[in-house]
């Protein structure tokens, strides 16, 4: 059986707002079927990055801080926002040398993923970068509050074992490295 294009027509939209970080817009849209959705609700973000940062002793480079909309301080990869017309992978650098102070190293497109393809434009861009080292300070930008976090392999399954890594563009560049490079 061939594939259908399942591709929904876009009969009207309309933005609910524009923020730097976040763009709100309802869409009138007709699916195949002919069926019309009055309101539609899309997330615009810019594309996000994150990198597995492995020490060139193989040690995990992770950053540790509070995420005010669950209420949990938690580790996470280092991650951030591509800038306009930044190259993803140079996002990534940029990130991980801001935020850990950590660079160099032989860096690898892992993988892309959708936070939520249904509702969310937006890509992250995830990689691996192997044999990076401690090459700088931190410089946090005035809204971040984070401490580098530096663990084992094992410590890492755990973490992924016991449900500790909440961030689920985060948990699935993992689970795939667990299970790709054993």
């Amino acid at each position: 059986m061939k594939d259908k294009d399942m591709k929904w027509r876009t009969l009207s939209s309309h933005y609910l707002f524009k923020k730097p970080w976040m763009t709100a817009r309802v869409d009138k849209v007709e699916l195949p079927t002919g069926v019309i959705l009055d309101e539609y609700y899309v997330l615009e973000y810019p594309d996000w990055v994150n990198t597995i940062a492995i020490t060139k002793d193989g040690k995990f480079v992770f950053v540790r801080q509070y995420r005010y909309a669950i209420g949990k301080t938690v580790n996470e990869l280092c991650a951030g926002v591509c800038e306009k017309g930044e190259d993803p992978m140079d996002s990534a650098k940029r990130e991980l040398l801001e935020e850990t102070g950590f660079g160099g190293g032989e860096w690898q497109h892992w993988m892309d993923i959708s936070a939520n393809p249904g509702t969310h434009t937006n890509i992250t861009h995830c990689y691996i970068a192997r044999g990076v080292e401690r090459i700088s300070t931190q410089h946090l930008d005035e809204g971040e509050c984070l401490e580098v976090r530096i663990f084992t392999r094992d410590e890492v399954y755990q973490m992924l074992t016991n449900n500790e890594i909440w961030q689920s563009l985060m948990a699935a560049p993992l689970w795939k490295l667990f299970a790709e490079d054993k």
